[in-house]
């Protein structure tokens, strides 16, 4: 690694993992929607941005503003969100969540927390600081994110 501390690569290959399993588990209850990891990003998003335009989701996603018809379609299909005309312009539309999308998203949620708190033995020592770090990093690479997925141009 660039700073010569190699526990930042296991730090995110271990994060690559975490994802992993949370999204092999399923879900236990029946009335939970699973959803593709972007369905996932943009409706994770669409929670604090209702009404966002489509090109808006995808630049605040990463998705490609190609594919992101495709997975607002899929999301659509599922109930989980719609479309909605602007009033000043007809052509334009927005993008919100449904009733159905807003459960599904807390509902979700509460089977993450249950898998990562018993996987952890509910031991909540260091939470704080490991959500705080979490919290950064996605910050930061967020926020340094290349303009098209792939390899940035330079690595800061």
């Amino acid at each position: 690694p660039p700073d010569g501390d190699p526990r930042w690569a296991d730090l995110a290959d271990q994060a690559l993992i975490l994802a992993r399993e949370i999204q092999f588990r399923g879900y236990r209850d029946p009335e939970a929607v699973p959803l593709t990891q972007s369905e996932g990003m943009v409706m994770r998003y669409l929670q604090d941005h209702p009404g966002t335009a489509p090109s808006q989701i995808a630049d605040a996603t990463g998705l490609q503003r190609a594919n992101i018809s495709a997975v607002l379609r899929g999301l659509e299909r599922k109930g989980l969100t719609e479309r909605r005309s602007t009033a000043d312009d007809l052509r334009r539309a927005t993008i919100h969540p449904t009733e159905h999308g807003k459960r599904n998203y807390a509902l979700v949620r509460q089977e993450w927390a249950a898998a990562v708190a018993a996987a952890a033995g509910h031991d909540t020592d260091g939470l704080n600081e490991a959500l705080a770090l979490l919290y950064k990093i996605t910050g930061g690479l967020t926020d340094s994110r290349p303009l098209a997925p792939g390899r940035p141009a330079a690595l800061m």
